[in-house]
């Protein structure tokens, strides 16, 4: 038993031993093999030879683009002109995108899977040329072969490609420089090229994109795009800027150009501005017109009826229905002949001059008539001219005011019928002293006509002629100031001794209004008596006739 376990136990020493030594070489190998690589990749960096940033000289002739992501590094004389003519943008390669992606619609997506696939070769939809891209060092070459061999040979003299040099600045200048926005696009809503104008307004409505992209985004709905006649198609869009409270509004015409079309959009604010106003106003004047009780007709120039407030339909009693069929002005007049509606004629053709008469007079602004209707109804018609050639009618029925004048009339007839019938003269002044009524009695007393008591017959010239006919006497310059005086008066009377001996009592009254009435009564007897005239009594004077 203790045999065994020393054999055991020395072998387990030895063991031990043998696995230190295995384990020491391990180290001191790794160690070593550490040592030559690090001296074997400073010898590959001190030999390393600089990336290439240029284009060799063998892309000399060719359209090729070093592009080191999407600057551009180096390009061969022709691509630079190339690149000058392409649209302006934010980047060299945001460029070159606007000019190749029409022929290369999927330049994007493919261009994107360069560093993966090391090479790429995209083919135009024409087939007429093609692009090869290489991906060396970080660097994308892009190269644009033309496939074609029968334009490649073209010659142009020097003053064809100068006049066409200049031909195309002036279009890109024009393009660039036109205060409207101009695009081209697919019927998928690509756009495939801009002006600066769409581009300036692409950005404000995207300002958290810090590069600008290829394509820009649409800036409109065209939904009703895709318009396939030979003309401009126009519609009316919007688009919102940030920031802004409303939408801009914009006129945009398309106008097909093969397999895409070219928008134009015009500022349109304004007018969307003042239509709205226009709206709003002609809102406002239907509101109006519709509670006016004067019928309103308004035929435009080629004399149909273009608007009517429901006040017509009520005075000359004709369906909305034939009125909403905007007949014309003769229509209208011959409907209204029917209906009996209008002033009987003598005859058609007198009608019809007359009618012609009535539509001259009102675009002449000069007719006005009043229609007495076999109803008994009496209307005021009235006509004016518009704008732009159009007439408009005036409907207002009248016949209370008619019915009042004449009742009113009336009554200023049985009024002056029963002052004619009084014996007193009388004479009524104005406040101004200005003679407005008077009876029959008052012009057989003073040998005046009742006509010449008509306009500016005063206060003077009735004092006058009162002096004329009587005695000298203060009762006159009394009542002068009398009818002239202003705030409360009294009714007061005098007797005046006429010429000829009658005796004759005055009678000054304050009535309504400020006016005045002057009443004069002869003594009945004396009228009987036909006394003598004063001046052939020249011994008597007023105080011994009085007595």
């Amino acid at each position: 038993m203790t045999l065994r376990v020393n054999c055991y136990h020395s072998g387990l020493t030895y063991m031990n031993s043998a696995t230190l030594l295995q384990f020491g070489g391990l180290v001191i190998a790794s160690f070593s093999i550490a040592i030559a690589t690090l001296w074997v990749l400073t010898w590959l960096d001190q030999r390393k030879v600089p990336v290439q940033k240029s284009l060799s000289s063998s892309d000399g002739d060719s359209l090729a683009f070093l592009f080191d992501d999407e600057n551009l590094v180096d390009a061969t004389p022709h691509a630079k002109l190339y690149l000058e003519a392409t649209p302006v943008g934010s980047t060299d390669w945001i460029r070159l995108l606007a000019a190749l992606r029409p022929a290369f619609p999927n330049m994007v997506e493919e261009i994107s899977t360069l560093a993966d696939r090391g090479q790429i070769n995209l083919v135009a939809q024409q087939g007429s040329s093609r692009i090869q891209a290489d991906w060396k060092n970080g660097l994308a070459r892009i190269c644009l072969i033309e496939s074609s061999s029968d334009t490649s040979n073209v010659e142009l003299d020097r003053s064809s490609f100068e006049a066409m040099e200049k031909e195309l600045d002036t279009l890109r200048a024009t393009a660039e420089s036109a205060p409207f926005l101009v695009w081209r696009q697919r019927a998928d809503g690509t756009i495939t090229w801009a002006n600066g104008t769409y581009l300036k307004l692409s950005q404000m409505c995207e300002p958290d994109l810090l590069v600008p992209v290829w394509p820009p985004s649409r800036l409109f709905d065209l939904s009703n795009s895709g318009y396939s006649g030979p003309e401009a198609h126009s519609q009316r869009v919007t688009t919102h800027i940030v920031g802004e409270a409303e939408p801009r509004w914009f006129e945009c015409f398309e106008t097909p150009l093969g397999n895409e079309s070219l928008f134009t959009a015009v500022a349109a604010d304004k007018v969307v501005k003042a239509e709205k106003a226009l709206r709003d106003f002609v809102q406002t004047l239907t509101k109006t017109f519709a509670h006016l009780t004067i019928g309103l007709a308004i035929f435009d120039k080629q004399r149909r009826l273009a608007l009517f407030n429901p006040a017509l339909t009520d005075l000359i009693s004709l369906p909305i229905e034939f009125l909403s069929g905007r007949p014309t002005l003769l229509s209208v007049l011959d409907r209204l002949r029917e209906t009996k509606m209008i002033p009987e004629p003598k005859d058609y053709k007198s009608w019809r001059q007359q009618l012609f008469e009535l539509e001259v007079a009102a675009v002449n602004g000069n007719y006005e008539e009043t229609w007495s209707l076999a109803n008994g109804r009496t209307y005021r018609v009235t006509g004016r001219p518009h704008p732009d050639g159009a007439v408009a009618f005036l409907f207002e029925d009248i016949s209370e005011e008619i019915s009042l004048t004449r009742r009113f009339r009336a009554e200023l007839e049985t009024g002056q019928a029963v002052l004619d019938c009084l014996s007193e003269a009388i004479v009524v002044f104005s406040p101004g002293g200005e003679s407005t009524l008077s009876n029959n009695a008052y012009g057989k007393l003073w040998g005046i006509e009742s006509t010449a008591l008509l306009g500016d017959f005063g206060i003077l010239d009735a004092t006058k002629i009162w002096s004329e006919q009587c005695a000298p006497s203060p009762v006159w310059g009394d009542a002068r100031e009398f009818i002239g005086a202003v705030g409360e008066r009294a009714e007061w009377v005098a007797e005046v001794r006429m010429r000829d001996g009658r005796s004759l009592s005055c009678r000054f009254a304050p009535i309504s209004g400020g006016a005045t009435l002057v009443g004069f009564s002869l003594d009945t007897a004396q009228i009987a008596g036909q006394p003598k005239r004063l001046e052939e009594q020249p011994d008597l004077d007023v105080e011994t006739i009085s007595a």
